[in-house]
């Protein structure tokens, strides 16, 4: 993506219309539009030869090209591909690569804060038919994304969850109190904000389901927001729909109770289990 847009700066400042660049490398204009939103891969002849119709130094050229040729290749996900669908890949490059990630969850804990077990025991009711071996890569999948907490660069995650995800039996009492003590003990990283939104604290402008906020140490990457449903998922990067989900992520925020308390909370609940 921030290659793509690099590439569009770049015809930008050269003067170069979408026709001209097609013509350039025999292609239609919507093929260089899509190369530009990184809604295809960047093919390398076609990359050295846009790079020198809109003037780029020989230099520089082989410069973009290493890039390229680095974004070309799969991520570690790519092998679990079996059990990825496309529409979720998007998400783990963005988690990947995103310096900030805010999120609401009214239902689940967040799978970057997941224990093996209750990962499990969702992908088990996520996926009735599925075989145990399939179970398993799923929730291997989602134990390697948690790798990126641990990495000197790793993303700061605030995390506002409703107090249904601390309430809401999964796996049975050993799991969930598991799971708590995980959360516990992640509290104690600098770069993770635990919040809880109380029953008590009423409607709150989030309730109508599960968002997750990118942001990236990219100027040429915009904030994006992801949702999803049933039927799959949504990526939004408009900046004026970014801006209302992040307006809602400090709404809620303020309403939900302060970090400060995420601790006691988390250890009052675990005795009820």
């Amino acid at each position: 993506m921030v290659l793509g847009k690099r590439l569009r700066q770049l015809r930008e400042q050269a003067g170069v219309s979408f026709e001209e660049a097609a013509r350039a490398i025999e292609v239609t204009a919507l093929t260089v539009r899509r190369m530009e939103k990184a809604e295809v891969g960047l093919r390398i002849p076609y990359v050295k030869e846009l790079l020198r119709t809109y003037g780029v130094s020989a230099t520089e050229i082989e410069d973009f090209v290493s890039l390229a040729r680095e974004a070309n290749q799969p991520g570690w996900w790519y092998k679990y591909r079996d059990v990825l669908p496309e529409w979720f890949s998007a998400y783990v490059s963005l988690e990947s690569e995103a310096a900030v990630i805010r999120l609401y969850e009214p239902q689940y804990v967040p799978g970057l804060l997941q224990t093996q077990d209750y990962a499990a025991a969702l992908m088990r009711v996520g996926f009735p038919n599925a075989t145990e071996e399939d179970i398993a890569r799923r929730v291997s999948l989602r134990l390697r994304r948690q790798d990126l907490l641990a990495k000197p660069e790793a993303p700061a995650i605030w995390a506002v969850l409703d107090e249904t995800v601390l309430r809401r039996p999964v796996g049975g009492p050993e799991v969930m109190r598991a799971q708590i003590d995980r959360m516990i003990e992640i509290l104690a990283s600098p770069r993770v904000r635990i919040q809880i939104m109380r029953f008590a604290a009423g409607p709150h402008p989030g309730a109508f389901g599960p968002f997750h906020y990118f942001r990236f140490g990219f100027s040429e990457l915009p904030d994006i927001v992801y949702t999803e449903s049933l039927a799959g998922s949504q990526y939004v990067d408009q900046p004026a729909d970014v801006v209302t989900y992040l307006e809602v992520l400090d709404r809620m925020s303020v309403q939900a109770e302060p970090v400060s308390r995420t601790r006691d909370i988390l250890a009052a609940l675990r005795k009820e289990l």
